[in-house]
Formats: C-alpha cells, sequence, structure tokens
C-alpha cells in the first residue's frame, strides 16, 4: 500500500449561487480529494460568519471518508481554525467514531489522532437567531417518531434529509412537512484506491450529518437540529483489544454533548442539536410507532440499510440482515401478525431458519452483537420475551433477563427542558 506522511486539510469553499459547498482534501499535496454538498432549497437570510463557522465544522468531521485510507500520523490545517477545545473533540471523535474501522482492519483501537491546534480563540460573527425544529429523516422508523410527536406540537416544524432522494420522496410528502433537500456528492476516486488496498471501513456518518444539519438549520432559518437517537446507542457493540468499539459511535449521548459543546463554543444558543428520542429504549420507539406512524408510513418507510446503498432506488426490506431481523423482532409484540409479515413481503423473519443465529447475536446468545444500528441485548431478550407469548416456538432462545428490566424504562437525555416536556406530554 502507498504510504504517504500527511493528510491535509486544504480548503472549502460555499458558492451561494450554486448552492454548493465544495471540500478539498490532499495526501501530501500529491493525492488530492474533493466532496460536495448541494443544498437544493431557497436560502432564507443568513449570517455569513455563522455558515462559515458551519462550514468549517463539516470541512473538519467529512474528512474522516478520506484520512482513513492510508492513516496517515501527521495532520496538517492549510484552511481553517482550530482551538483547543475543537482539536479535542476532532481527534475523539474520529478516533472513537472510527472504532470499528479499526476492528475489522486488525489496527490498534487506540491509535492517537491527533488534530494540531492553529488559534487560541473560537471568534464568530454569528448573531440573531432562527427558530423552529429541523427533523432529520433517514427513511426509517425513528425519525417518524419524532415527526409524530412534535407535529402539532411546536410553531415551526420542518424536515431536512441528505442524499437518497429517489428513496425519500414518497416519504417526505407523506410527512407533508416543509423540506430541505441536501444531496452528497464524495469523491468516487476512493474506490479506486480501495481496490488498489488502501484501507476502508466504517466512519462516523452521523457525525458528518450533524454537522451538514447545522449548515441546513442557518442556511433555512431554523434553530434546532434534531435527531432520532435512542438510548440503545449508547451500548458498546463489541469489546476489541480491550475497548469498547460502538457501531453506533456518532448516534450516542456522549457523541451528543462533545458536539453540543462546540456549538455552544460557536454559536451560543443559537443552533442546538440534540436527540428527541434519547431517553427511549429502541423497543419503546417501536411501540410508539406502531401506534402513531406504522399505519400512516407503512408503503414508504424502511430502517434496512441495503435500501440506501450506494446503487439504491427505492425503498424495500431485504429481509436477511440484522436490521431487518431486529425490526421485525422489535415490532412483534405490537403489530397484527399479517401486517408485520405484509412489510417483510409475506416473510415471518422470526420463524426462518436462516436467520437464527443472527437471532442468536441480537440476543448475546452467542458471538457478538451485530455491527449495525440494533438495539441493546436487553430489549432484545425483552422483546423476545413478549414474542414468545405469539410464537411458543421461540422458547428454544434461552438467556437471562434482569428481573427489574423496564423497557418502558425513561432514560437519561441532552435535550432542552422545553422540548422534553413536549414529548412526555406526547406520550402520556
Amino acid at each position: 500500500m502507498t504510504r504517504y506522511n500527511s493528510f491535509i486539510f486544504k480548503n472549502y469553499v460555499f458558492d451561494k449561487d450554486q448552492r454548493s459547498l465544495r471540500l478539498t482534501y490532499s495526501f501530501d499535496n500529491d493525492l488530492e480529494f474533493n466532496e460536495t454538498f448541494k443544498f437544493d432549497f431557497d436560502f432564507a437570510q443568513y449570517n455569513p460568519g455563522a455558515l462559515d463557522k458551519a462550514c468549517q465544522l463539516l470541512f473538519f468531521l467529512a474528512g474522516v471518508s478520506y484520512y482513513k485510507a492510508y492513516l496517515v500520523n501527521k495532520i496538517k490545517i492549510e484552511f481553517g481554525q482550530i482551538n483547543k477545545l475543537l482539536s479535542e473533540f476532532l481527534g475523539k471523535t474520529y478516533q472513537k467514531g472510527l472504532g470499528e474501522f479499526f476492528y475489522v482492519n486488525k489496527l490498534d483501537p487506540n491509535t492517537p489522532i491527533c488534530f494540531p491546534v492553529n488559534s487560541d480563540s473560537y471568534d464568530t460573527q454569528a448573531t440573531g437567531s432562527g427558530e423552529g425544529l429541523l427533523v432529520g429523516i433517514g427513511g426509517g422508523k425513528d425519525s417518524l417518531v419524532s415527526v409524530e410527536l412534535l407535529r402539532g406540537k411546536v410553531d415551526k416544524l420542518a424536515t431536512w434529509s441528505v442524499g437518497h432522494k429517489p428513496q425519500l420522496q414518497p416519504l417526505v410528502t407523506r410527512i407533508g412537512l416543509p423540506h430541505f433537500w441536501v444531496e452528497r456528492d464524495w469523491d468516487k476516486s476512493l474506490l479506486e484506491h480501495n481496490l488498489r488496498g488502501s484501507l476502508n471501513g466504517h466512519i462516523p456518518i452521523s457525525a458528518i450529518f450533524a454537522a451538514t444539519g447545522v449548515i441546513v438549520a442557518i442556511l433555512s432559518g431554523y434553530k434546532d437540529v434534531v435527531v432520532s437517537n435512542e438510548h440503545s446507542a449508547n451500548e458498546p457493540t463489541l469489546n476489541y483489544d480491550g475497548t469498547a468499539i460502538n457501531h453506533q459511535y456518532s448516534k450516542s449521548q456522549e457523541f451528543e454533548e462533545d458536539m453540543q459543546k462546540i456549538l455552544a463554543q460557536v454559536f451560543g444558543d443559537r443552533v442546538r442539536y440534540y436527540s428527541s428520542l434519547r431517553p427511549y429504549s429502541e423497543l419503546r420507539v417501536a411501540e410508539i410507532f406502531a401506534t402513531v406512524g406504522f399505519d400512516k408510513y407503512q408503503d414508504v418507510f424502511s430502517s434496512c440499510n441495503r435500501a440506501f446503498t450506494h446503487d439504491s432506488h427505492h425503498i424495500f426490506w431485504d429481509g436477511t440482515c440484522p436490521k431487518c431481523a431486529f425490526v421485525f423482532l422489535a415490532l412483534t409484540p405490537f403489530l397484527e401478525r399479517q401486517k408485520l409479515e405484509h412489510l417483510f413481503g409475506g416473510k415471518n423473519l422470526l420463524l426462518d431458519p436462516s436467520l437464527e443465529a443472527t437471532y442468536k447475536n441480537l440476543l448475546g446468545i452467542e458471538g457478538d452483537k451485530p455491527l449495525e444500528c440494533v438495539g441493546e441485548i436487553k430489549e432484545s431478550r425483552s422483546a423476545m420475551e413478549l414474542a414468545k407469548k405469539i410464537y411458543p416456538e421461540l422458547g428454544k432462545y434461552q438467556y437471562e433477563l434482569p428481573a427489574d428490566y423496564n423497557y418502558r424504562e425513561v432514560f437519561r437525555h441532552s435535550m432542552p427542558p422545553e422540548i422534553y416536556s413536549i414529548l412526555q406530554n406526547a406520550l402520556s
């Protein structure tokens, strides 16, 4: 594999007329990568200083896609301002967000990633304040729960998404709120380097989306960037070389709170980022979705990651992956059998012999939890206990479940108190 000495953050350029942001990176000024974000909506009046700081944050976070290819020791900043807090945030997000990447590539998960500090301060010209909530839409049940719990409860509510417009258009139309589309064009030459032996693997994509949401908020005149990450995103997926690896690190509360500190430093309380589902288990969210969203969205939503690959252009459930297996399990206690089987093309995933090993992984009976966005082992076991009342043959799965475990427990969160109050009132 070709070796380079340094990864360079070259430049970012926002073009208002083209509604685009271009990010440029390099290895040793020899190999260059370019990534573009297109903000396909009409802009509100915005503060250029605030926008610049938001673009800079995305510039630094999106670089992880290219940095990982050759994993050099030295990072250079040719454009942009990094103080101590931002340096620590970026280094931590890269290292923990690349945990699965280190595991898959058999690398040291504690490899230090150091961003140089080139500024003592972090001045911003951000003034004024937007209003309203922007809920990120990924295509699955979670964001739809956020939308339905907040609908009619706040003065200004809209949705936004990154990529996958063909898959998401029918869903966005069904939601029926103002929507802000963003298209991300990552540098496809990266694929050629992968074929020639560069490193490849999972990145903290939700961190990139978080920074993108901040730009959308500034350009659209909104205040809150709302994501839909449950309590279960905090659970490590596996342990590797003495280090906890979390496939969902950039969906975790730890990342969320770190991101909030960065935004507070730059914007005060003018732009906020938080998860509206953090206090709830994924099983509880499935229960809520069965009540407030399934009938409305059953033909236009999917939580299957394979429906959102680069070569996919429509919504589907493949019915074979761990994510599908978990969603089927989580919805089983709360939906009629016929409705759920219809969602998966007539298949019953719990009774599919080919998925038995997957369910053993999900239940923590054998092997590691799948490297997917799935629930905690405890809530999978809780869901299976409820499913056994419907399908006695599932008694073949044996495990322990703490007697005091309650999937309806309300956990710690980092959202504004007034938003939490709205959600709790909606659920009650």
